[in-house]
């Protein structure tokens, strides 16, 4: 014969099965989302990587080149001879290297430097790059800068260095290292590499500028 209590505990017992599915279902409803939205995301930075130089005859106040390869020094010091600019400031160079061994590195005569170059050893990543920028171009009345790194790294570099200096005009001069394709750079490991941590970076210093943001609206 049946339990007066049977009942009521297969009721408690069903009732907390449908609890579970339900937080089961809006768990993996959460998961989906976050997926759907990191893809779509991804696919807006890759298309914020540039493919070209938008910009080649433009004049500004100044070149910046962020350190992180030889063919980056190479396109500033070229964009220096052409006149695109008087100004050249490398930022993130090694304190122990000077400039006639970049020059050297580039392929330059170290014996006859170019005029107007100043070498920033302060930063060792990004936000140090842009921190030391701002901090160069501030006392140099320097109004537009025309900004020298690898294409893969230029959405997050003008994201700090705008964060940075606000009211300074900036022209994107991507160079592509070696091995790095845009288009198609899920299909090869080092470009897909490169992208896809170069995004995770990305997010993480939009999350800070955004905490940032809001921190100094609530004070």
């Amino acid at each position: 014969m049946t339990g007066l209590h049977d009942w009521p505990v297969s009721r408690r017992e069903r009732a907390r099965r449908r609890a579970r599915r339900r937080r089961l279902r809006n768990f993996g409803i959460l998961i989906f989302l976050g997926a759907m939205i990191y893809v779509v995301g991804l696919g807006e930075f890759v298309r914020s990587i540039p493919d070209g130089i938008a910009d080649t005859a433009r004049d500004t106040d100044a070149i910046v080149v962020l350190t992180g390869g030889s063919q980056r020094l190479v396109t500033g010091l070229k964009l220096l001879g052409e006149g695109r600019s008087h100004r050249l400031f490398v930022s993130g160079v090694n304190r122990d290297v000077e400039l006639s061994e970049l020059l050297t590195a580039s392929g330059q005569d170290p014996a006859s430097p170019p005029c107007c170059i100043t070498l920033g050893h302060a930063a060792d990543d990004t936000i140090g790059n842009a921190v030391e920028t701002a901090q160069w171009v501030a006392g140099n009345d320097i109004h537009s800068v025309r900004l020298v790194t690898a294409a893969y790294h230029m959405p997050r570099s003008l994201m700090e260095l705008k964060w940075q200096m606000p009211d300074v005009a900036f022209v994107p001069n991507p160079v592509y290292p070696a091995g790095f394709t845009r288009d198609d750079w899920w299909r090869h490991g080092s470009s897909r590499s490169l992208v896809v941590g170069e995004y995770h970076k990305y997010i993480g210093a939009w999350l800070r500028h955004a905490v940032t943001d809001l921190t100094r609206g609530l004070l």
